[in-house]
């Protein structure tokens, strides 16, 4: 066979393996196994061949990550947290920042909307909410409705709820994504609204100090989220070069990835709202750490690790390359 037909035969699996490397321990030993085979055949017709190097590369990458893999399995949790759900997040950056501006965008129209019509911030929470809303403001304490109802019902509640809507934005993705985006809007509208509501009152920035000490941390969930459900989507309508299957399994993997690592996000944003928040007005320093502290890991975690992340593992691979 000639080289370049040897190539050709199997180039689109070299690189889906180079690009997106199996995660499963079935799948590494059978991707590992034909990598041999190639590596064997290279080694016997063409000795000397870029080619015979390359393979050689990938197939010594997976050796490596095969007995890595065994050597560190009771550190699986510590591998998740470090490499894998961050690379993930990486690999998928360009939608969650889509996800970002869909969130940014609607937000602004709710603030929008609100502001000419007061109204609507009833139609959102509801006459009830509303107006026991206005009677803390009177009584000068406007964001009293959090330091109502046990904290650690509170907490749990909350985190259930959140969870569940997640997972919900996440499991609609299915339909091309639109559900997914339905239901971020419908959230960044509301976020808007709720904030319009306070402004409008004078208490723009009062809102941001105190909502914000659970709401970074759930805000930054939820478009996350919303984009794990837009890969769901988009890796069924744009496959690329593989088959549209194994694109949609891909989208799919890489999406329950994403959603396991937020339910601890979501876990600790809900016990923030609960216990966290309600200590605005007496320990108010506290809380303002504890936003401050939530915004440098969102911003550290899920944008500047991942981008240092996967430009050592480019040059990693270039180096094993050359």
């Amino acid at each position: 066979m000639r080289e370049a037909l040897f190539i050709k035969k199997s180039r689109e699996r070299w690189l889906k393996n180079q690009n997106n490397p199996p995660a499963d321990a079935d799948e590494m030993a059978k991707e590992f196994t034909q990598l041999v085979d190639d590596l064997a055949y290279a080694k016997t017709f063409y000795p000397t061949s870029k080619v015979t190097r390359y393979i050689n590369s990938q197939a010594s990458r997976i050796y490596l990550s095969i007995y890595k893999n065994r050597k560190e399995e009771s550190n699986r949790l510590i591998t998740f947290w470090k490499y894998d759900l961050p690379l993930t997040i990486r690999k998928h950056h360009r939608t969650v920042l889509f996800s970002f501006i869909v969130f940014v965008v609607f937000f602004g129209i709710g603030f929008f909307v609100s502001k000419q019509d007061e109204g609507v911030a009833r139609s959102f929470f509801g006459d009830g909410y509303v107006d026991k809303t206005l009677d803390n403001i009177d009584k000068g304490n406007p964001f009293g409705i959090y330091e109502s109802g046990n904290p650690v019902l509170s907490w749990l509640n909350l985190m259930i709820h959140n969870i569940r809507v997640s997972l919900m934005m996440f499991a609609a993705g299915i339909f091309a994504g639109i559900p997914s985006l339905y239901m971020l809007a419908q959230n960044a509208a509301m976020v808007g609204i709720f904030d319009q509501f306070f402004a409008s009152k004078g208490l723009g920035l009062q809102f941001f100090l105190v909502v914000f000490v659970h709401g970074t941390l759930e805000l930054t969930a939820l478009i996350i989220a919303g984009a794990a459900g837009l890969i769901l989507g988009k890796s069924f309508l744009f496959p690329g070069t593989v088959k549209r299957l194994s694109s949609f399994k891909q989208g799919a993997k890489d999406g329950v990835k994403i959603m396991i690592g937020l339910m601890p996000v979501f876990g600790l944003a809900a016990f923030f709202e609960g216990v966290i928040t309600r200590l605005y007005n007496d320990i108010s320093i506290f809380t303002t750490i504890i936003t401050s502290l939530s915004v440098v890991f969102v911003i550290w975690y899920f944008v500047i690790y991942p981008i240092q992340l996967g430009r050592k593992r480019k040059v990693d691979l270039l180096e094993e390359d050359v």
